[in-house]
């Protein structure tokens, strides 16, 4: 097992830096006064291809020598690790294949089309998932950029964080918590990689569906546990955890908190209302489980990260 370092998240920062966006930090007045804190929401749903993982998806893909990445790159993934490895791929010039769940959102799906990908249907369920891509692994021969598992793109994912603590001191100080959500683990181990050398006093939880709370009962037990096929409207956030991730996640994050599916669907309601930011559910459930815990953030400063906004405009969630 390679563990990324601080040191590689500095340098995936210079390679990613021409392929991806600066996103902004917004507030709301409103909001802060519902949750009884203070709330920054880094805005990845704002970012190239709409979510955090083109970071992590650039870094792997311009940390590739012309050798390695002649056959292209392959991977498995419900939506936004996908698109973020197309649009990366297709700006170097190579192949980029994908195995994704057939009911994968077709926003996701058109987004991978989109930026030159090409997609292979699996069966919504992790076995599934890794047994045909094993198969597209073998007939593309293509590098394999694992969605979270992957010290390249934990040290890509890392710098979202950088940049969040960078923007603090237009808000006139520091944070006392980051709240992101965990699915497989790469943003939150991205997200402990750097507060942990540059903040280590401000707090990583992370924030997981109750219908997919494999994470948060692996938090309790101490070891991996891992669903197959969890059932939520966090459609990001199904994946269980790997030995990277729970590095990171067992060593490094204070709690793991969860919300319902409705409670996930109010608190991306509220945003698309009152800030008028489109993010997918996936990126609503920090949010709910904020305005559910309101004691343990009472009257803190909290960075949020809002992971996405590929959204299938056909199919909200309270329609």
């Amino acid at each position: 097992m390679i563990i990324p370092t601080f040191d590689d998240m500095l340098a995936a920062h210079e390679r990613a830096r021409p392929y991806i966006h600066r996103t902004p930090v917004l507030t709301s007045s409103y909001v802060n006064t519902l949750a009884g804190c203070e709330i920054f929401f880094k805005c990845e749903n704002f970012q190239k291809a709409g979510a955090f993982k083109v970071r992590g998806a650039s870094n792997a893909v311009f940390g590739l020598s012309d050798a390695e990445a002649k056959n292209g790159v392959c991977t498995h993934s419900s939506g936004n690790h996908a698109l973020s490895l197309s649009y990366a791929a297709g700006r170097r010039g190579i192949p980029c294949n994908v195995v994704m769940p057939r009911t994968a959102p077709e926003a996701k799906k058109a987004a991978v089309r989109g930026y030159g990908g090409t997609i292979t249907e699996c069966e919504p369920s992790t076995s599934s998932r890794e047994e045909v891509f094993a198969q597209v692994q073998e007939q593309t021969g293509g590098n394999f950029v694992h969605p979270y598992n992957d010290p390249r793109v934990i040290a890509g994912q890392g710098t979202c964080s950088r940049e969040l603590l960078e923007q603090m001191e237009d808000f006139g100080g520091e944070l006392d918590m980051v709240v992101a959500p965990i699915g497989g683990g790469g943003m939150i181990s991205g997200t402990c990689l750097t507060l942990s050398n540059l903040a280590p006093k401000v707090q990583v939880i992370a924030a997981e569906p109750e219908q997919a709370d494999d994470a948060y009962r692996s938090f309790k037990a101490g070891h991996i546990i891992a669903d197959d096929a969890p059932e939520t409207v966090a459609d990001g956030l199904k994946v269980p955890l790997k030995d990277l991730t729970w590095h990171f996640v067992k060593n490094h994050v204070s709690d793991i908190l969860t919300a319902s599916d409705p409670e996930i669907v109010d608190a991306m309601k509220l945003i698309w209302q009152r800030m008028k930011i489109v993010m997918e559910p996936s990126s609503a459930v920090p949010l709910a489980t904020i305005l559910k815990n309101k004691d343990i953030f009472a009257g803190k400063r909290v960075g949020v990260i809002i992971t996405g906004g590929n959204v299938d405009l056909a199919k909200l969630p309270w329609l």
